[in-house]
């Protein structure tokens, strides 16, 4: 086994993690490698470590993984699941522009939009993220009601406020919550700033990682509140501007959420595998 591992750096809206083929590459403690790659300054530095596996099941083309920075494994990451598609689709491990993914919260439907100039290319793409739960006890006990708890398979607490916080303010008000004992498996906390009927600057305290520049589920989790509270109609798109660019949310009829926006390639490179 060799201890050099080949890596792609991606983002989806800022959201950048580490992406490994493990088709090609074994990492036999990603949540080491996660903790080490990931740091800035000494590693490659990223939200987290993602890989690339086969699926366990006939039902999916494709499984994902994905580590936060500290480690901990989580369940979905939406910007990940974007990222995957165009990765698998440009890397030409496939030519289909609808991939169904296996995920730790279920299996996800991407539908890539090919981009109609350069048919090599994935321009943005769509994720159906299935139905947001409202009452996923599990995850969250009920006595927080300063906020509107929303479950997109991982645990999202939604905050409206009249300001978006400072860096420092979503520190700490982030990593409190994030911990609260409302919540047995942990938070993902979004702080959002109503900016028209159906669009929203939302800032996200991401559970394991801290401050991210973007969170796709954290997006959808904040469309899904919004609706619910009456502030958005879920008869129309809504927008939320996050901190590395913005995301479309669909509520359909279908009760699925699907969430639009882009992905894009940083950087590539080889590793060593942490001893």
């Amino acid at each position: 086994m060799t201890n050099t591992i080949a890596f792609t750096k991606m983002h989806g809206a800022g959201n950048d993690y580490i992406y490994v083929n493990t088709l090609l590459y074994s990492i036999p403690d990603p949540a080491k490698a996660s903790i080490e790659w990931s740091r800035p300054h000494f590693g490659i530095g990223s939200d987290g470590l993602v890989l690339i596996c086969k699926p366990t099941t006939e039902a999916a083309d494709y499984r994902m993984r994905i580590f936060n920075a500290d480690g901990s494994e989580a369940m979905m990451c939406g910007n990940a699941s974007r990222c995957i598609g165009k990765y698998l689709y440009e890397k030409g491990m496939t030519r289909k522009s609808v991939i169904r993914l296996e995920t730790a919260s279920g299996i996800k439907i991407l539908n890539l939009h090919i981009d109609k100039e350069d048919t090599s290319k994935v321009d943005s793409v769509t994720v159906d993220m299935l139905e947001p739960r409202l009452d996923a006890e599990e995850q969250y006990d009920g006595s927080r009601v300063d906020g509107t708890f929303v479950s997109m398979g991982n645990p999202h607490f939604v905050l409206f406020t009249d300001e978006e916080p400072s860096d420092q303010a979503l520190t700490n008000r982030g990593r409190t919550l994030e911990h609260d004992k409302a919540f047995p498996q942990r938070c993902n906390i979004e702080f959002a700033v109503q900016k028209g009927k159906n669009e929203f600057r939302t800032r996200v305290w991401e559970r394991g990682s801290g401050i991210t520049m973007a969170c796709g589920t954290g997006a959808c989790a904040t469309a899904v509140a919004a609706i619910t509270t009456g502030r958005a109609d879920r008869k129309k798109p809504v927008k939320i501007v996050m901190d590395g660019g913005t995301l479309t949310i669909e509520w359909r009829d279908d009760n699925h959420i699907y969430m639009t926006g882009p992905a894009a390639f940083a950087f590539e490179g080889t590793i060593q595998l942490p001893e």
